[in-house]
């Protein structure tokens, strides 16, 4: 970590200790805590992970909607009432797949559903995934765009206007119930002008990933957003989006985070790749054997040491010496994402226990 970065982690804790001081003697740091899942689980899965998330107090569950794997939000309609605390959301919807009037309606229907807990994430997708629909990826940043400030006016009763050249709404277009509580969205997205963007028109910004070492740049990019709009960053929420797998046993977790590589990394975006300096091109036969042989193991083998440093992987203790730079760096918000860990109840017990490290023992 540069002396820069050191230097901005101590003004930080100086920061935070001063505001958070308790009467016992301690002081607690107010971070967020969240999980994200894929779409690809039992419905009975799902609602163990939420319960058992809900009890161990965590902040939000996010479940992916990759094509051609479960319902986002049907999942999500189905949790709210197995739940009764945690904030439940999309990550993401994708306004190629799903007309904005659409998404306005099921983020609506959702928030109604969870009592106000429905957190709205969206974003333009990878062109490999529409490919497979044979739908085109004609100017993403500026899809997304039109599309959120539609959703927004659907979701708060403004006047509909037509922002560009994607869409055409006629005076008849405007929702006809409409939920009290305010909807979060947040936008995802790693290339530096999606993040912009968010900071400009959301709430928050979910990347698929963020690993530490990209932390600072994606702050810089969504605070350019926020002058954009004369916004601040208090009410923006900058999630620190972590793939990782927790076990006892280090070689099961590698093989469940070798997994999810195997399946994205085809489409990782390039400043991902960049930072663990690998080709793009070393992820086609890992493809080809998962989506074409249908041969996982082949798939896994071919994954390498420099692919898994996207993620982390082990015990408690390695994953709180990982995320302690990112969390020196003024990150507030935590998300740890899929594979989780070979065992799901093991790893949600071994992430709650990170959670309360550092909001507890903020200092360690």
């Amino acid at each position: 970590m540069s002396s820069k970065h050191v230097s901005e982690g101590r003004d930080y804790w100086r920061w935070v200790e001063s505001r958070n001081r308790s009467y016992s003697g301690y002081w607690r740091l107010k971070l967020k805590f969240s999980i994200r899942l894929n779409n690809d689980l039992s419905i009975t899965e799902y609602r163990n992970i939420a319960i058992q998330a809900d009890s161990l107090g965590f902040d939000q569950l996010w479940i992916s909607n990759d094509l051609f794997l479960r319902s986002a939000p049907v999942i999500l309609s189905d949790l709210a009432s197995k739940t009764k605390n945690i904030r439940l959301g999309t990550c993401i919807l994708n306004p190629y797949t799903i007309h904005p009037a659409e998404i306005a309606m099921l983020a609506a229907t959702l928030s109604e559903i969870t009592n106000g807990r429905f957190n709205l994430g969206i974003s333009c997708g990878a062109s490999e995934f529409l490919d497979w629909v044979g739908i085109p990826h004609i100017k993403p940043k500026t899809h997304l765009e039109e599309s959120v400030k539609i959703i927004k006016s659907l979701l708060t009763g403004e006047k509909i206007r037509n922002y560009g050249d994607f869409f055409d709404f006629k005076p008849e277009a405007y929702m006809r119930f409409k939920d009290s509580h305010h909807i979060p969205i947040y936008i995802g997205g790693v290339g530096p002008n999606i993040q912009s963007l968010a900071g400009e028109i959301a709430d928050g910004l979910l990347p698929l990933l963020l690993p530490p070492e990209t932390y600072v740049n994606a702050k810089e990019n969504v605070s350019k957003g926020l002058k954009l709009a004369k916004r601040t960053h208090s009410n923006f929420d900058l999630v620190g989006s972590i793939w990782v797998s927790a076990s006892t046993d280090i070689n099961q977790a590698r093989d469940a985070l070798g997994e999810k590589i195997a399946y994205f990394g085809n489409a990782m975006p390039q400043e991902i790749l960049d930072k663990i300096k690998v080709p793009r091109e070393a992820f086609k036969p890992i493809s080809h054997a998962l989506n074409h042989k249908h041969d996982k193991k082949l798939a896994l083998s071919l994954v390498t040491d420099n692919m898994l440093k996207v993620g982390i992987t082990g015990t408690e203790f390695d994953i709180r010496e990982k995320l302690e730079p990112l969390i020196h760096m003024g990150a507030d918000h935590i998300s740890f994402g899929p594979p989780l860990g070979p065992n799901p109840e093991e790893s949600l017990n071994v992430l709650a226990n990170v959670k309360n490290h550092f909001t507890i023992n903020p200092n360690t």
